[in-house]
């Protein structure tokens, strides 16, 4: 079909008729979007039933990756590319009368995913496809997305994200493959025939039923699985009822069974929103880690062979509870003796830490845990109980018992947990996973030597070059050859051409063409007009302070008060870009958006600065959004505290397109100095040991900083002595983190440092030449970033899988 323009045109009209009853100059153009997709899910379809029929038949070794989020933005473009049928598709759809870019745009990105875990998750089963892995996706079909974020009076507003509302033409309901999950109740240890069994009895029941989503390699037949898990009722609930209290019972269970799987991380301040958190992580890990011991059995291989056919990888600790999970199953429910199981969970799960601060490290009152998961929380019991008498056999030591358990202080600490009952503990970046091994960690790296490794992050080019930016996809094409398509490493051959002229006259008009793109899209977005001539400074990521967004709106605030004292002030024009959403709970995160929206609208309306200053904030960013972002940047803003960004995957983006980072030696960003040079990024401010040092000894003090400072006593007092035409206390509790806090993450400290770094930028922006030199040698220098390089040292490393052709 999708050789023969004829054909594929007469199965197009006739899924049109087929599909709404209407001739096709009749359809809106979500149906022109919702048939053509359709059609290529039919296409796609054809070689996943051939890609699980060949693991099946070859009974390869499969890893099943959890996550409590997948970030996949748009499909239908990358499943056009992977598929290697966009140009024939596009051709077609043309001769009959709809241009393509009109279809794809009608895409919702999927609300499945919030930031950085989501999306990493998201590369990673593009790049196991791509590089003809067996290996699957399993996550939760949220209703909703986080939110949408929408800023009205410069205010960040959160309104649902209704992204299914019509439908998600990818998915295929998998009814018949539906598991029970069970909550409450109680479990106890009891004789039956001789034998110690768990009765577990008085539980509430959910049905997980699966939603499968194909996962499309590229250029290679292989279409792997991201199974979706969504939350139904078990009993009929619309049935009558027999009294008011059994109908208030039907209506309890109802509610909470749609809960479970509404929507992405429910607000957690409350005890009802964490016992929701908790229900969802321990709902779609049942339910996936029944699935995958149910499709084991099918195939007829033996469970004491299941680390040897199946892999489980946790994505952060959301998943830890399918170390105890696995464990249920196979004593509870396949007779297996306790260490035969444990070796078994062990040999099968892995587990990837995101998070450096140990505050941020996921725990769960014990009483919670204990009530809503009384099996589960038996099982862990257990599990603690052995390990503290190995510890205490060890060291005989109670601090070190201490540092050890799982079970400690009330909580149940699921990091540990993840630590103990997997194989293989990785961190996401040299530095990082250094940390974890010298710091947040220490203890369990010290008592299993070996078990930690680093595998650094990285990112899918087929998204972030070859379909975000296609004209430069083109260029390098020309350049090297398309064999960085398949080998992104061979991007590095891109350096022969560091120093010519005519290549970078090529790259300068391809980003200068990305900018004016993005000009008109903030024009018709935010009514702004910027200079596409001005530098492109971009900061896009989650609003945390740790990642410093107010570092940067600070100095943008220094900027101005510059231009305002000198109108004349020589300056390369700048355009300040920011995008990111903050938790709904996050005060200074939800304060920081206002500031950046203040100081925009002051500075934005300001003629006498001559438009050699702009600031915008992009609302609800997005995956499309970054899209669009990631090509038109000049500086990739990566400037979080050192030691707290484990890797970071956005300054890869900027980089694979050709931005300058501008950064602190944290996550990432070391590795993306050292491959690229000093002289092709600008990196300021403290070193991770530094940070560390201040923490330990407590020499840090904020009111020095601003007593030496003027400019930084200026710039805070501006944001509480009226300056802004705002309630002069809305920007106190800033101050207030900021100097009475004693500046956490060390904005202050490093502002200095940032401020003479953009120096720095500017004047490397006026060479254009040297500019360029730059920007050729980080796209030259972003193979070694590609995801397919990380997902090639876990399948080799950590998941011991390896590619199996489909014909």
């Amino acid at each position: 079909m999708f050789t023969n323009k004829e054909k594929f045109k007469a199965r197009f009209i006739h899924k049109v008729h087929a599909m709404w009853g209407k001739d096709l100059a009749d359809l809106s153009k979500n149906e022109v979007y919702q048939s053509f997709s359709g059609i290529v899910r039919e296409y796609i379809s054809e070689n996943w039933i051939k890609t699980n029929k060949v693991y099946e038949d070859r009974q390869v070794k499969q890893v099943y990756y959890f996550s409590i989020e997948f970030l996949l933005g748009k499909l239908l473009d990358c499943n056009l590319i992977n598929s290697d049928i966009k140009d024939f598709c596009t051709e077609a759809m043309s001769e009959l009368g709809i241009d393509m870019d009109a279809v794809l745009k009608e895409e919702p990105d999927a609300g499945l995913g919030n930031g950085g875990l989501g999306r990493l998750a998201a590369c990673f089963i593009d790049s196991i496809a791509a590089l003809g892995l067996p290996g699957h996706g399993c996550g939760i079909r949220y209703k909703y997305g986080l939110f949408q974020q929408k800023i009205i009076n410069n205010h960040q507003v959160e309104l649902p994200d209704n992204w299914l509302k019509d439908g998600f033409v990818w998915e295929f309901r998998k009814a018949d493959k539906a598991v029970e999950v069970k909550f409450g109740g109680n479990a106890y240890m009891k004789k039956v025939d001789g034998k110690l069994q768990c009765i577990h009895e008085d539980y509430s029941s959910v049905s997980a039923v699966p939603y499968d989503v194909p996962v499309v390699g590229y250029k290679n037949n292989t279409v792997n699985t991201l199974r979706l898990w969504n939350a139904e009722f078990m009993r009929d609930v619309d049935a009558a009822a027999v009294s008011y209290d059994d109908y208030k019972e039907k209506m309890r269970y109802k509610h909470a069974v749609q809960r479970i799987t509404k929507i992405l991380y429910p607000e957690d301040s409350t005890f009802e929103g964490r016992l929701l958190r908790l229900t969802q992580e321990y709902f779609f890990v049942s339910a996936g880690v029944q699935s995958i011991v149910r499709h084991h059995k099918k195939t007829g291989a033996k469970l004491t062979d299941f680390a040897n056919k199946t892999a489980i990888h946790i994505n952060d600790t959301h998943p830890a509870v399918a170390v105890p999970e696995l464990m249920r199953i196979l004593m509870d429910e396949e007779g297996m003796e306790w260490d035969q199981a444990w070796q078994i969970t062990v040999n099968t799960i892995a587990y990837t830490n995101h998070t450096i601060m140990p505050e941020a490290l996921e725990k769960w009152p014990i009483d919670m845990f204990k009530e809503h998961l009384p099996r589960i929380y038996m099982i862990v019991e257990e599990i603690n109980r052995r390990l503290t008498t190995a510890v205490w056999e060890r060291y005989h030591d109670d601090h070190k018992v201490r540092e050890l358990a799982i079970l400690q202080d009330g909580q149940v600490h699921m990091a540990r947990l993840a630590v103990v009952g997997s194989h293989s503990v990785n961190g996401v970046a040299e530095i990082h996973s250094n940390i974890l091994k010298n710091h947040t960690m220490e203890p369990f790296h010290k008592y299993y030597p070996g078990k930690f490794n680093n595998k650094t992050n990285g990112i899918t080019h087929r998204r972030w070059l070859i379909k975000a930016n296609p004209e430069l996809a083109e260029l390098i094409d020309q350049s090297i050859s398309p064999k960085w398509r398949k080998s992104p490493a061979n991007l590095i051959d891109l350096l022969n051409f560091a120093k010519d002229k005519s290549f970078k006259e090529e790259l300068d008009k391809i980003k200068m063409g990305r900018k004016e793109f993005l000009t008109k899209y903030i024009k018709e977005k935010n009514n702004i007009i910027v200079n596409p001539v001005s530098i492109f400074d971009v900061q896009i990521k989650r609003i945390h302070s740790y990642k410093r967004q107010i570092m940067n709106i600070l100095h943008v605030m220094n900027l101005y008060n510059r231009l305002k004292a000198n109108p004349k002030l020589e300056m390369v024009p700048r355009t300040f870009i920011f995008a990111g959403k903050a938790a709904p709970g996050y005060r200074v995160a939800k304060l920081t958006i206002k500031l950046i929206n203040t100081v925009a609208e002051l500075v934005n309306n300001d003629k006498t600065i001559n438009d050699k200053l702009k600031v915008v904030f992009l609302e609800n960013y997005s995956v499309s959004l970054g899209e669009i972002l990631f090509p038109a940047a000049n500086v990739s803003e990566q400037i979080s505290t050192a030691s707290k960004e484990a890797s970071g995957t956005g300054n890869m983006k900027f980089m694979m397109n050709g931005a300058i980072t501008l950064g602190t030696l944290d996550g990432a960003n070391v590795e993306i100095r050292n491959a690229v040079g000093d002289d092709h990024c600008v990196i300021f401010g403290l070193k991770a040991e530094e940070v560390l040092a201040h923490y330990a000894n407590g020499t840090y003090s904020s009111w020095d900083v601003y007593n030496s400072d003027i400019r930084i006593k200026v710039i805070l007092e501006q944001l509480v002595n009226g300056f802004f035409p705002e309630d002069r206390e809305e920007f106190r509790p800033l101050y207030d983190e900021l100097l009475y806090n004693n500046d956490e993450f060390f904005i202050l400290k490093d502002f200095a440092a940032y401020a003479d770094a953009q120096l720095k930028v500017e004047e490397k922006y006026k060479n254009k030449q040297a500019w360029l030199t730059s920007s050729v040698v980080n796209i030259a220098h972003s193979g070694i970033f590609s995801s397919d390089r990380t997902i090639e040292e876990y399948a080799q490393g950590i998941w011991k899988i390896k590619p199996v052709i489909v014909p």
